[in-house]
């Protein structure tokens, strides 16, 4: 037989693990599906939760899986590969276990696509960054790079200069006519040096980052890079389902309610399944918002259901 669950969350990471925490401590079954693919896992260290600061991904991630196991939630490694809607879920795992459920909470994150320049991706998350506010003070004061993937670029150089006044903007493959009067204004205000031509790859010594290298052999003593990866949204679940979804600047997401509500009932979706910014401190908080309203949402559909008995 089927097995039946009130709520299966597929993800399991700040989000997924947050909404089955407050499920599991409203006593409905639940199971998390997770396929081991944290968004924040190149990083050694994850800043700006509050009591959490500085604390490892892993560390965090294992100590939230030990807390919904108290509470009775099922935890699975697995991956979701197929969801049918009819009175309820169908839920089908890769690992061939097929799962009913009254409501999902989608989790699902996004993968971060990296610029093909050589070096990157083996020191994303330890010297090659994406987010000052998750790195920035680790890194205070260092000679910064940031690597231009399009003229909207301009922003993350001049934000990342609130962490150190050494900042050279690296336009990679933008043009520098495509700068607006006001990104040059603002550039040199901030200090930033605008330095033209492709970049080749990076310096390492020591199994540090210590230069930039441009094509034309040119390098530039540099010992942190900032760069924008591109956002690859996570949503061929909810499309699946027919969820409504908008066009970002960073990839169509779903289009929710402030619980996570998605335009299909009893689907909710929470973390970097709704969009590009959402910090682990965002996402634990949009999976409890997600789990209170099924929490609501199934007692006013039992106690109906009871009334017209």
């Amino acid at each position: 037989m089927t097995e039946k669950y009130a709520v299966v969350v597929i993800g399991g990471g700040a989000a997924g693990l947050s909404a089955a925490l407050v499920l599991g401590r409203a006593r409905h079954r639940t199971l998390v599906v997770d396929a081991g693919e944290p968004r924040n896992a190149p990083a050694a260290h994850m800043q700006g939760y509050l009591t959490r600061d500085g604390m490892p991904p892993t560390e965090f991630l294992a100590l939230g899986r030990a807390e919904i196991a108290r509470y009775g939630v099922e935890l699975v490694r697995d991956r979701v590969v197929e969801v049918a809607r009819s009175k309820e879920f169908t839920v089908v795992l890769a690992g061939g276990r097929t799962v009913q459920a009254r409501r999902l909470v989608v989790a699902t994150g996004l993968k971060d696509e990296l610029p093909a320049v050589a070096g990157v991706a083996e020191r994303f998350g330890r010297d090659v960054l994406h987010c000052p506010f998750c790195h920035g003070w680790e890194v205070r004061d260092q000679p910064f790079g940031v690597l231009a993937s399009s003229p909207a670029s301009v922003h993350q150089a001049l934000m990342v200069s609130q962490w150190s006044k050494d900042v050279r903007f690296f336009l990679h493959t933008v043009a520098e006519e495509e700068l607006s009067d006001e990104d040059l204004r603002r550039l040199a205000a901030a200090g930033v040096e605008v330095v033209p031509g492709e970049v080749a790859g990076l310096a390492v010594e020591d199994d540090r980052l210590t230069g930039i290298r441009l094509a034309d052999g040119t390098e530039h003593a540099r010992s942190v890079l900032f760069l924008a990866p591109r956002a690859v949204p996570q949503t061929g679940l909810l499309e699946g389902l027919g969820a409504e979804l908008h066009d970002t600047p960073f990839g169509p997401y779903p289009v929710v309610d402030a619980t996570g509500l998605t335009s299909v009932p009893g689907v909710w979706a929470a973390g970097n399944a709704i969009g590009f910014a959402e910090q682990v401190v965002h996402a634990a908080s949009g999976g409890y918002r997600a789990a209170s309203a099924i929490v609501g949402d199934l007692l006013m559909t039992d106690l109906d259901a009871a009334a017209q008995v």
